[in-house]
């Protein structure tokens, strides 16, 4: 490859569909969900470390401290600061924006932290494509994997066009479809799921913001300027006010220079405790159980235990949760409220369980 290709990985947030593990001190990305127990940000940097030049983690600054517990290996020249999170538009293009003043012809890969992946071979053989693709060409490119379920909380890529370098153009972006939907682009050829995995030039991917996000754009120029000026207070406030977007919705869907490298590895965006428990081995009565638990007349049951036995009877379909200091007990079917907890904590101003 002609250019340097540089990693980005955005850790930021805490994932509140996790909790009571996921909070501010312990959040999602350093929960022990990958290779071998390690959280997953130290699987995910493991994973690109060897496929690029230099590694940056984009984080916000209350996480500084844990990213570097994490990741003691990662100085602070690079760590990208975030004052605060204000989604991953602004993350991407205060990255791009950072790269960008280094190197003017740099490869940027930006993958999330916070994504469970089997599958090292394969995963690196579509990271690999997807910067000689970016290198080689003047677009952004998306990594998607063939559907291997009629998922409808994914979004999906249409790209039924050859590209170069062994590509596909993208012809779409389909948010989330309804069930009868996802059927239909599980059983047809040219769909593959947005497992949100990017790889650009740093010089194309501003362009596309200048042309698709110009208030994102603008308004982080002037962010670079006043920390360029050494006036970290005027930065945290300007970032502030920036509009949040996540990139799929600001630049990807509306882009028309985008491109896809197909991939087939095990991957899971874990969102929610019953996709969690989806993953944990489950005994013939469909109970998925990490810890120790004694379970009577139960069926269907995901229980996380920590320090002590969990036991249940007579429960069906549900998820127990157990932690030092906090207890979470919902249906399987309501898994996806859990963050309804975190916000009715917060308004209690029960900021210790948070």
């Amino acid at each position: 490859m002609s250019q340097k290709n540089y990693a980005v990985i955005p850790a930021g947030g805490a994932g509140t569909r996790l909790w009571p593990r996921s909070r501010r001190s312990t959040p999602k990305h350093t929960l022990p969900l990958g290779q071998g127990g390690q959280p997953l940000l130290r699987d995910t940097y493991d994973r690109v470390r060897g496929l690029v030049d230099e590694v940056y983690v984009v984080t916000e600054r209350v996480q500084q401290p844990i990213i570097q517990a994490v990741l003691p290996e990662v100085d602070a020249e690079h760590l990208i600061i975030e004052p605060q999170a204000r989604g991953t538009t602004n993350a991407y293009g205060l990255a791009a924006l950072t790269l960008h003043a280094l190197d003017a012809t740099g490869v940027m890969l930006a993958m999330a932290s916070d994504h469970v992946v089997h599958g090292r071979p394969e995963v690196t053989r579509a990271l690999r494509a997807a910067l000689r693709a970016a290198d080689f060409s003047d677009d952004l490119v998306a990594i998607g994997l063939k559907p291997r379920f009629p998922s409808t909380g994914l979004g999906y890529l249409h790209a039924s066009r050859p590209g170069p370098a062994r590509t596909r153009r993208v012809d779409r972006f389909i948010e989330k479809p309804d069930l009868k939907t996802a059927r239909r682009f599980y059983k047809s050829s040219g769909y593959y799921w947005n497992v949100a995995w990017f790889a650009w030039r740093t010089r194309i991917f501003i362009d596309e913001m200048a042309r698709h996000a110009p208030r994102h754009l603008a308004g982080l120029d002037k962010v670079v300027a006043a920390r360029r000026a050494g006036d970290e207070a005027a930065a945290a406030q300007l970032y502030s006010h920036l509009p949040v977007e996540v990139i799929d919705r600001s630049v990807m869907e509306k882009t028309e220079r985008l491109l896809l490298v197909p991939a087939s590895f095990d991957w899971a965006d874990i969102g929610n405790w019953a996709e969690l428990g989806d993953r944990v081995h489950a005994d013939s009565r469909g109970n998925s159980v990490e810890g120790e638990a004694v379970l009577v007349d139960t069926t269907g049951t995901l229980i996380f235990g920590d320090r002590r036995l969990v036991a249940g009877i007579g429960l069906e379909d549900m998820i127990i949760v157990d932690t030092e200091d906090a207890l979470l007990v919902v249906p399987r079917s309501r898994a996806q409220d859990v963050r309804k907890v975190v916000d009715a904590l917060k308004r209690a101003r029960k900021t210790r369980y948070l």
